[in-house]
């Protein structure tokens, strides 16, 4: 399963991660985030050991969406050293979200 990231463990969590990390931001109501979501715990248990991947909720995190100028949702952003590397917006493919992860491998 996807790591469950807040606004207060975003930092430790993704910011500091030495590992490419994926957080895909979403919401309950999101019907594009519910076919999102089990595609991106699909990925979590597929690169275990390799990268980290999170979840969070925006209605329940707003400052770090807000931090992040997240506009749509689901977003997927791929960070790397604690920078952002890549974007994915909306309801894609899990093949779509594997190359943007071997790409930064």
């Amino acid at each position: 399963m996807a790591l469950e990231l807040t606004d207060a463990n975003f930092d430790q969590e993704v910011i500091q991660s030495d590992q490419l990390v994926m957080v895909d931001f979403w919401a309950v109501w999101c019907g594009p985030c519910r076919i999102v979501g089990p595609i991106v715990d699909e990925l979590s248990k597929d690169f275990e050991g390799k990268i980290k991947v999170g979840k969070l909720d925006v209605d329940h995190n707003p400052k770090t969406a807000v931090n992040f100028g997240i506009r749509n949702i689901p977003t997927i952003l791929f960070f790397k050293n604690g920078k952002v590397v890549d974007k994915q917006v909306g309801a894609v493919p899990k093949s779509n979200l594997e190359k943007k992860i071997n790409a930064y491998l």
